[in-house]
């Protein structure tokens, strides 16, 4: 006898819903598999359970929604205990297939059982729901179509977990794959449940005994659907406001590791050469130490200096100085092995450790390097050449420490330099003497000022032709009370090195100040002294105060006071020169350009200059003859002050030809040992008088004091 079955139809919008419901279950879970696999530790834990919440609550919302637009000639209803277990297998289910896709591999044995399991379980999960309708009689299964279900629900299950382990990792375009992967997913999951919809049969005069118990359909689709999307879209937003603030984290990590790697390479490396710092240099040799104590071997330290380059930092500037410094350290790294360490410490000076057997092989590379440095450098277009003073010493026989390394290594360097320069010493316990009388002239220096050891000499200068006394120089003498008086260029280059030329200078302008002051009392109104500046004293932001100051402290009008600048000083920055310069003459002040013809002047620059007066480089004057290339200079410089309106002053004037030819030239100003030599300040009054003729005042002055040749501040 046959059975008649009740005749099914479905809400075609529950349905529709329900398959994009299954497509939103199914992206969501691909992107939790994304961030579980993207995530470490607890992190991934949680996104485990909240991912298996998820994902169970939209596979079970799908398979409720579309039991929603199951639609028979009876009323139904669902029983709670048994809806609640199908959604707990669900959820179980999607943990199950989380945690699986979440592990490193997924062999096709791995994928075959696992796909057998969530199989099963997705169709426990909707037979469990068919069973909550608890009809009576029960749901008669067409056996086919049933296992044909089961069949769908393993197949979906290995395409989900294969699709989801493949897209998990979070690549470019994957959003997109993910996207269409879930549609694949959707329409499998789907198929799956209404197949096994079809499977179900239900006897004429059934009846559904949880329609008067259990949940009601009517309004449990709205409930369902609305706290199913919630669901997954706050599952989905938080994942999407993780992936962002982990790509927030990841770009930031990246740039703190730039950060960090280009604060490591400051830290240890030249920002100019880009080659190892003191710091770097330091590590290095500490290592090589350590290696060489170890395994009994030997290794060269080498102390570079650059000869010259000092003039070519002064004449052109700092920008081509520094152009120069690349180039030569590119030089050094290209002439050493890879094994070995080339490193600045500052200036241009470099120091070179390198791995030898013998001393000689340090010689080698100390004759290559010199040969290197030596070829002309090409500089925008400037043609320059430098040379190297190498100090060598040699592990262990020179030092068996870093600091004694250094030092010997860079007393060989200066023995180099007083023996002609250009070449290499290796290190002798001798050099030391004079690395260590140097030493003890820097701590004599710093106590020179307390102690009241500086002096100051006053050689004059004199109008041309007449011949009578405009001013004075003032020249700084070092009275040491063990070695006696010592001349500017013993200890100047040592003052300037230590700093210590600011404060030694800041003295000499107050003194010299001081006395003019006091001859101006006596009645020498007319008369101006000159004081040197040095570089560093110039390039000073105090300056201008200072001066000042000093002026008002010694009640001395400015125009008693000439500043003396050396060409290649004022030339070194034209435009902040310019600046200084036309604030000293606003005050009043004259300015000297000193040592003139020994740097490279622009004419249009030396025009803008707020000079009064010339000064010709000593140099040119000591072998003045009339007809040579001296003479030439000169006479050009004298003509170049007039056209300038600028008076024009010789130095070092020594013998009468000197005088007579450029007095002939129309020079304004002399001074030198002819007319009168440095003399301290009581002596210079004896000495000097204010009408007083060239020819008294050498007859006079050739019983002063120091034999030896007047130098500068600045010399």
């Amino acid at each position: 006898m046959l059975t008649a079955y009740y005749t099914a139809h479905y809400d075609t919008l529950l349905v529709f819903i329900s398959l994009l419901v299954a497509i939103l279950a199914s992206y969501t879970a691909l992107d939790m598999a994304g961030r579980i696999n993207a995530t470490q530790h607890k992190g991934a834990a949680l996104w485990l359970v909240g991912g298996a919440f998820a994902m169970g609550v939209g596979i079970w919302s799908m398979h409720f929604i579309g039991m929603l637009s199951f639609r028979l000639p009876i009323a139904l209803g669902y029983d709670l205990a048994l809806t609640i277990a199908s959604l707990l297998i669900a959820v179980v289910t999607s943990g199950f297939a989380l945690w699986r896709i979440s592990q490193p591999s997924l062999s096709f044995l791995q994928l075959i059982v696992s796909a057998l399991l969530m199989g099963i379980a997705i169709a426990a999960m909707h037979y469990t729901g068919m069973a909550a309708l608890r009809m009576t009689p029960a749901i008669e299964y067409d056996p086919l179509l049933f296992s044909l279900s089961v069949l769908i629900a393993v197949a979906a299950s290995g395409a989900a977990l294969w699709i989801a382990f493949t897209l998990r990792k979070n690549k470019p375009h994957m959003k997109r794959a993910r996207a269409m992967a879930a549609i694949v997913m959707g329409v499998a999951i789907i198929g799956m449940h209404y197949t096994g919809m079809a499977a179900a049969n239900f006897p004429v005069g059934s009846i559904c005994t949880a329609a008067s118990e259990g949940i009601l359909p009517g309004w449990l689709a709205l409930v369902v659907i609305i706290v199913t999307l919630s669901v997954l879209a706050i599952a989905l937003l938080t994942s999407v406001l993780d992936a962002r603030l982990e790509s927030q984290t990841s770009l930031l990590a990246q740039s703190l590791a730039v950060a960090n790697q280009e604060l490591t390479q400051q830290a240890l490396q030249d920002n100019l050469t880009k080659l190892p710092n003191r710091t770097l240099l330091e590590d290095r040799l500490d290592q090589m130490l350590r290696k060489a104590e170890r395994t009994h071997t030997r290794f060269a330290l080498m102390f570079i200096d650059l000869d010259g380059f000092k003039a070519i930092n002064d004449s052109l500037g700092h920008h081509i100085g520094d152009m120069l410094l690349i180039e030569v350290a590119q030089r050094i790294r290209g002439s050493i092995r890879a094994q070995d360490t080339a490193a600045r410490l500052g200036g241009d000076e470099f120091v070179l450790l390198i791995e030898v057997a013998e001393p000689e092989d340090a010689a080698s590379v100390a004759v290559k390097l010199c040969n290197i440095i030596n070829q002309a450098f090409d500089i925008d277009g400037h043609t320059l050449g430098v040379s190297a003073s190498v100090g060598i010493t040699i592990y262990p026989d020179d030092g068996q420490t870093a600091h004694d390394l250094l030092v010997n290594a860079d007393a060989a360097m200066y023995h180099t330099k007083s023996t002609g320069r250009n070449g290499y010493h290796f290190f002798e316990s001798s050099m030391n003497t004079n690395a260590h009388n140097q030493l003890q002239v820097i701590q004599d220096l710093r106590l020179a000022l307390e102690r009241k050891e500086f002096r100051l000499h006053y050689q004059p200068k004199f109008n041309t032709p007449d011949g009578t006394v405009i001013g004075a120089e003032a020249l700084l003498r070092w009275q040491h009370p063990t070695r006696g008086m010592i001349a500017p260029i013993d200890f100047i280059a040592l003052a300037e090195k230590t700093g210590l030329i600011v404060p030694i200078g800041e003295w000499v302008l107050d003194e010299a100040c001081r006395q003019m002051r006091i001859w101006h009392d006596e009645g020498n109104r007319h008369w101006k002294v000159a004081v040197n500046l040095s570089a560093v004293q110039f390039s000073n932001d105090d300056l201008i105060e200072l001066v000042k100051a000093t002026l008002a402290r010694n009640s001395l009008p400015p125009y008693a006071l000439m500043l003396e600048v050396t060409e290649s000083t004022a030339m070194h920055d034209v435009e902040a020169s310019l600046a200084i310069l036309d604030q000293l003459s606003g005050l009043g002040i004259d300015i000297s350009i000193d040592d003139f013809g020994t740097g490279y002047s622009s004419l249009l620059y030396l025009k803008r200059l707020p000079a009064t007066e010339l000064k010709i480089d000593r140099g040119f004057i000591s072998d003045l003859a009339q007809g040579g290339d001296d003479s030439s200079i000169v006479a050009a410089i004298i003509a170049l002050g007039r056209s300038l309106n600028l008076r024009v002053v010789a130095e070092g004037v020594e013998t009468n030809e000197q005088q007579e030819y450029l007095t002939s030239l129309g020079c304004d100003t002399m001074q030198g040992y002819l007319l009168g030599r440095p003399m301290a300040a009581d002596q210079f009054i004896e000495a000097i008088h204010t009408t007083a003729p060239i020819e008294k005042v050498h007859s006079v002055s050739a019983k002063g004091t120091s034999p030896d040749r007047p130098a500068s501040l600045q010399h």
